[in-house]
């Protein structure tokens, strides 16, 4: 039997994070050494693939990744987002609304941040938060929720319709996991700063967001997600790495015809030599 893809594996069918290893490998390298061997060819791979999109420029890709504090949102942009041309590429980071931004609707902050055509972009935390946090911190009624639910599927089916392709990604880590980054960022003086206090009052809140993810995951699948296991860095990217070039693959973008005669034009070129 064929090697069934990364996409079909890590696709999330059944929403249930109670039967999701944080640490498991059900597919691909079972070693940092075959991942990083991997991850070196993908990115020759991806950043070919990226250069056709941007050339063909009618379409783009958008990589949306969610997760706990420290499942490494920021680690997958380094080292899988930065395997390709920094000019094809646009990253955007959600923090906290502002009081401007909250006064617009919650997905204005996000059109502003899409992905221009023939690029990738990728969201280090998304229009998802604006589910997850109300929902723990009780910001929003139930019903108010349920109506973010609806607007989020509207726009993502909005987004695919107009020539973006969406990757999303939940970074599943353990708890256990991240109360050791979480350590050794206080550990590390060249980590100290990215550490942040309220980091630990929302661990303590640990279950209630796997609550608040267990339904948004459920609410928001018109367009799949995919559980990537977090707590081996290693394995988290290359997997996401391999989401992508599947995506890209089977985009298939393609490098345009020139607009102009090639044997006419190097003929100018050799005449207009001024070497000659």
């Amino acid at each position: 039997m064929a090697k069934k893809s990364v996409r079909d594996a890590l696709r999330l069918d059944e929403v249930d994070l109670s039967t999701l290893d944080p640490a498991g490998r059900p597919i691909g390298p079972r070693n940092k050494r075959e991942a990083a061997e991997d991850l070196a060819l993908t990115g020759t791979e991806l950043d070919g693939l990226q250069e056709a999109l941007y050339a063909e420029g009618s379409r783009a890709v958008l990589l949306v990744l969610q997760g706990m504090d420290t499942s490494g949102k920021g680690g997958v942009v380094s080292h899988v987002v930065g395997l390709v041309n920094p000019q094809g590429v646009r990253i955007a980071s959600f923090k906290k609304p502002t009081p401007a931004e909250r006064r617009q609707h919650f997905l204005w902050r996000i059109r502003k941040a899409l992905p221009e055509k023939g690029r990738i972009g990728a969201f280090d935390r998304s229009h998802y938060e604006d589910v997850l946090v109300p929902r723990v911190e009780k910001l929003l009624t139930a019903a108010e929720i349920r109506k973010r639910y609806r607007e989020i599927n509207d726009f993502e089916q909005e987004l695919a319709a107009g020539g973006v392709t969406l990757v999303k990604c939940f970074l599943h880590i353990s708890p256990e996991v991240q109360k050791e980054r979480l350590l050794a960022r206080l550990d590390d003086p060249r980590k100290n700063w990215k550490y942040n206090p309220a980091d630990i009052d929302v661990r303590s809140k640990w279950s209630k967001y796997q609550e608040a993810y267990t339904a948004m995951l459920k609410a928001c699948s018109d367009t799949p997600w995919y559980a990537v296991p977090a707590d081996r860095k290693w394995y988290r990217n290359w997997a996401v790495s391999r989401l992508l070039l599947e995506t890209l693959r089977e985009m298939d973008p393609k490098f345009p015809p020139p607009g102009y005669d090639l044997e006419a034009e190097k003929a100018r070129l050799i005449s207009a030599d001024p070497l000659r």
